[in-house]
């Protein structure tokens, strides 16, 4: 190798990054002790942009296209440089590449759940979490306020930063919306849009476009999500007497599939519940009524409530079930889980008795057929 080749080669002619990774953001080209040849060719491509820097200021940026590099294409350069000799000898300089590609599919989420106040619920703890897409907007201020002078610089040094400031602002900005906690999923887009106008503004600072945010979930803690569940619940069943009527029917139809005794004790036990149910349901409103005047059922006019009826306990298969009042005795014998031999119990007696020793159940067991022949 002559001379000549060897000085040839000391000088740097092409300049251009290839960028096979998905996370570089800034990629240093390596120059090493090598000089700049005049009339170099330098190739920016689509979503990247090149910065000249000199002696540690940034001196010109070239966007995408293919660059001869004279005096003529980096008059910010040349000016800093001062060549003396026509600006045709080599120079140095650090060159940054710097991708301007949107980073996508970033995750963000709380860590810890963020207390809020919400108009129906009060205070609640919530968890959030989604993605967000970023881009460099600013290739400049960005090496000024993030990257520096690092040769290589990925979404891994910045991710945290941001992460966090999605957080942060993100969560202030769902408390400042006040939407209420049952309306959050159906406005997740109206959330978003919030968010972004509010943080997007700190990515501004940093060189950087906040292109898009993304809620993907709003959670309350486990123990709040059941008690809703139950709320819900609730709402679905709608009216207790009616609900008790259908659970009624349903074990009566049980027992009409399981012929044995057991499947008719079920359905006589389960249709007696389900009358003692629509019974104190029934009280529950009467209780409450008004006279046409509007005037509550008591006062010194009104006369004294009937006395109450006698209610017995009956044990059905080894368990004790009721209290129940005479015409649930009577559905409770028709179905056959009462007859003379059961065991029956009513406040004042000193223990439990057969049916048929108890006067006052004798019009109930009369209802009962005799057995077949």
């Amino acid at each position: 190798m002559g001379i000549f080749d060897k000085l040839r080669n000391e000088f740097i002619d092409i300049i251009e990054w290839t960028d096979a990774s998905t996370d570089t953001i800034v990629w240093k080209f390596p120059r090493y002790q090598n000089e700049i040849k005049m009339n170099a060719k330098l190739t920016v491509r689509e979503s990247q942009v090149a910065v000249f820097m000199n002696e540690g200021k940034i001196a010109d940026v070239f966007q995408p296209g293919m660059y001869t590099l004279t005096t003529q294409n980096m008059p910010i350069m040349t000016t800093l440089q001062g060549w003396k000799y026509g600006f045709n000898s080599p120079f140095k300089a650090d060159v940054f590449f710097v991708s301007t590609r949107q980073f996508t599919n970033q995750k963000w989420g709380t860590k810890n759940p963020v207390m809020l106040r919400d108009a129906e619920f009060g205070p609640l703890r919530l968890r959030a979490f989604g993605s967000y897409a970023f881009r460099v907007k600013d290739a400049a201020q960005f090496l000024k306020e993030v990257a520096a002078t690092n040769p290589e610089f990925t979404v891994d040094g910045i991710n945290e930063q941001l992460r966090n400031l999605a957080v942060s602002r993100g969560m202030e900005a769902i408390a400042e919306a006040k939407i209420p906690v049952l309306d959050l999923a159906a406005n997740y887009e109206e959330v978003s849009t919030h968010i972004t106008g509010k943080i997007g503004s700190e990515f501004n600072e940093l060189g950087l476009d906040l292109t898009k945010f993304l809620i993907e979930n709003i959670s309350l803690p486990p123990e709040v999500e059941e008690a809703l569940d139950k709320r819900s619940s609730m709402g679905i069943v709608g009216n207790l007497g009616s609900y008790a009527q259908f659970q009624a029917a349903n074990a009566m139809e049980k027992a009409a599939e399981n012929p044995s005794g057991g499947g008719l004790a079920a359905a006589g036990l389960g249709a007696g519940m389900g009358a003692a149910m629509m019974g104190q349901v029934g009280n529950v409103f009467q209780n409450n009524q008004v006279n046409p005047n509007n005037q509550a059922n008591a006062g010194g006019g009104a006369p004294p409530p009937l006395p109450a009826a006698a209610a017995y306990f009956v044990a059905v298969e080894g368990k004790q079930a009721g209290p129940f009042d005479m015409d649930q005795l009577r559905q409770l014998a028709a179905a056959g889980s009462l007859n003379a031999q059961s065991l029956v119990w009513k406040s004042g007696m000193a223990a439990w008795s057969a049916a048929a020793t108890v006067p006052d159940l004798a019009p109930v067991l009369a209802t009962v057929p005799p057995p077949l022949p």
